[in-house]
C-alpha cells in the first residue's frame, strides 16, 4: 500500500472514532482537519472521507500505532467531555491494534489528569515498551 493511502486510512480512522459519541465537536473537526493537513490530506480530500465506508486496516510498526492511538486519545479529549462511549471504544481500538492494555491504561489515566490532556513523548513509548523489561 502506498503512503498516502496510509495516511488517508489513519484520518478514516479519526473521523469514525470521533463521531463513536454520535456527533463530531466542532473542536474534533478542526483536530482532524489539523491531523490531515501534517498528513499532506487537502481540504477536499478530507471532506470527501466524511462520506466513506471504513475498512479496518493493519499499522504495521508498532511506533506508528502508538501514534495513532495517541492521536485518538487527544481526538477523545478535545471536545472537553469524556463520553463513556469514547472511552470504551478507544480500549477496544488499542487492543485490536496489539497494544499493550497496561500501557493504554496507563496512558489514558495520565491523560485525564494532565492540565493540558497531553503526555510527553517519552511517557507514551516508556507506557507501552515497559512489557518488553
Amino acid at each position: 500500500m502506498n503512503k498516502h493511502k496510509e495516511r488517508l486510512h489513519l484520518v478514516t480512522d479519526m473521523i469514525a472514532f470521533a463521531i463513536v459519541d454520535g456527533k463530531l465537536h466542532p473542536r474534533e473537526y478542526q483536530f482532524i482537519e489539523l491531523v490531515a493537513g501534517e498528513l499532506q490530506i487537502g481540504g477536499d480530500e478530507l471532506k470527501q472521507l466524511f462520506h466513506q465506508e471504513q475498512y479496518p486496516e493493519v499499522i504495521k510498526s508498532e511506533f506508528e500505532r502508538i501514534q495513532q492511538f495517541y492521536r485518538l486519545a487527544l481526538l477523545m479529549h478535545c471536545d472537553g467531555v469524556l463520553h463513556g462511549n469514547e472511552q470504551k471504544k478507544i480500549r477496544e481500538i488499542g487492543i485490536a491494534m496489539g497494544l499493550n492494555p497496561n500501557g493504554i491504561k496507563r496512558v489514558l489515566q495520565a491523560m485525564e489528569v494532565s492540565a493540558t490532556g497531553m503526555v510527553s513523548p517519552e511517557f507514551l513509548l516508556d507506557a507501552f515498551q515497559e512489557q518488553y523489561n
